[in-house]
């Protein structure tokens, strides 16, 4: 039977990706972004995640079987959390009565790898709390601060949705509807988003220190989606709470064996 998928920043990169391999498998993708795809709704704010969640229930004919979670912005300014932590958390709440229904319920969310590396527990704690309106103060903070506060953004939004999916996972509403919810951890990925990032020579080197990835080097986004898919296809079964890092070997060349600690 055919499987119906919403896929979130599915105009670009690996949202893009990810709708691409879920239809040449066979399903039928319902793209939401901000832009350019079946469902134009702004994630960043209550009102948009709400008129997305009932476009797309609307042209799935009130049938979703998967969900991945992909919309997001690495720039380091206060609207990057409500896009990645709430444009996600919310958006997949909005679903959740609908997507219970499927037979085979399945959530996969793009997260990265940055969950690992510094934050800010203020805006972490914030986001966990469902305080939008806090951590966007906080967020605003950080960024007046300037850009050695402003850059804990991103990984602090990361951290928090780690730290969400292991605490939904498990609850009646998610476990008890037979739904695995897990997210993916890629290093650097040659997408748009990170463009500029890579785009020269020092910049290649100034990240390589931060985020080493040993094993491939780069990643492109498809390979990115093929474990999205994965964990949001029927195959998966009892993989639920995770965040899997993809993401050559950078969160072993920089933890090693602190995660056992």
């Amino acid at each position: 039977m055919t499987r119906n998928y919403v896929v979130t920043g599915a105009a670009s990169g690996i949202g893009a990706a990810t709708v691409a391999l879920l239809k040449e498998r066979g399903a039928n993708v319902i793209g939401v972004d901000i832009h350019n795809t079946d469902v134009n709704s702004d994630l960043s704010t209550p009102g948009g995640r709400q008129d997305a969640a009932r476009k797309a229930i609307e042209l799935c004919g009130g049938k979703i079987d998967g969900i991945v979670a992909c919309a997001g912005l690495a720039t380091p300014i206060a609207k990057t959390v409500s896009v990645n932590f709430f444009g996600a958390t919310e958006f997949l709440n909005a679903l959740l009565p609908t997507l219970s229904k499927s037979e085979a319920p399945r959530v996969s969310i793009t997260s990265s790898m940055a969950s690992l590396l510094p934050n800010s527990p203020a805006l972490v704690d914030a986001m966990l709390a469902n305080d939008e309106a806090g951590a966007i103060r906080i967020a605003q903070k950080l960024v007046d601060e300037g850009d050695a506060s402003a850059s804990l953004i991103y990984g602090s939004t990361k951290r928090a949705l780690g730290r969400w999916i292991r605490r939904e996972s498990i609850k009646p509403e998610w476990a008890g509807a037979g739904i695995p919810l897990n997210a993916v951890g890629p290093g650097i990925v040659e997408t748009p988003m990170v463009a500029d990032m890579i785009a020269s020579a020092e910049a290649r080197a100034a990240i390589d220190k931060m985020v080493p990835m040993p094993l491939n080097y780069y990643l492109k986004a498809r390979q990115v989606a093929y474990l999205l898919v994965w964990l949001a296809s029927a195959e998966n079964t009892h993989t639920t709470g995770q965040t899997i890092y993809i993401d050559g070997g950078s969160d072993a060349a920089l933890r090693g064996d602190n995660i056992w600690d």
